[in-house]
């Protein structure tokens, strides 16, 4: 029971570090944005870039192998082809998702520059401090400094 217990315990811990979570955000974020990139890609750039080379479109493309057999609308034997044109949209999913990812991180790390830079400023120019008050002998020396002063400056009489 204390090994189960002292494993739970080194896992709770383990999941809840800081870097754990920050990652777990980071997948899920990733997972969403993967999404509306591969929207991006199939839904906007190949419709768009398939006009404009005379109306194909890449889940279309493939090399045909062996042709299906058919009798009637009945598929007897599907066909057998390598469909490069998925490959090609695949290939252009990853450009723009590795492209975004730079930008992104770039991003960061400018702003992560100017936080730094900020710190750094804040360090050089400390707050102007009053200055700590005098031991109490310096200051009665200070005082007697002082009356001894104002004695030679009183006029002589």
């Amino acid at each position: 029971m204390e090994e189960k217990k002292s494993f739970l315990q080194e896992f709770k811990e383990f999941a809840l570090k800081g870097n754990v979570v920050d990652m777990a955000v980071g997948v899920i974020i990733g997972g969403a944005f993967g999404k509306i990139v591969t929207s991006l890609v199939e839904d906007i750039l190949m419709p768009a870039i398939g006009y404009m080379i005379g109306g194909m479109d890449f889940k279309d493309m493939k090399y045909i192998i062996k042709a299906a057999i058919k009798e009637g609308d009945k598929v007897i034997k599907p066909e057998v082809a390598i469909s490069y044109g998925n490959f090609i949209q695949v290939i252009i999913d990853f450009i723009i998702i590795a492209i975004s990812i730079f930008i992104i991180v770039k991003i960061v790390m400018r702003l992560a520059e100017m936080r730094k830079k900020e710190e750094e400023a804040k360090e050089e120019a400390p707050a102007e401090e009053a200055p700590a008050e005098p031991p109490a002998d310096v200051q009665l020396l200070t005082e007697i400094r002082d009356l001894l002063k104002e004695k030679q400056q009183a006029p002589k009489e």
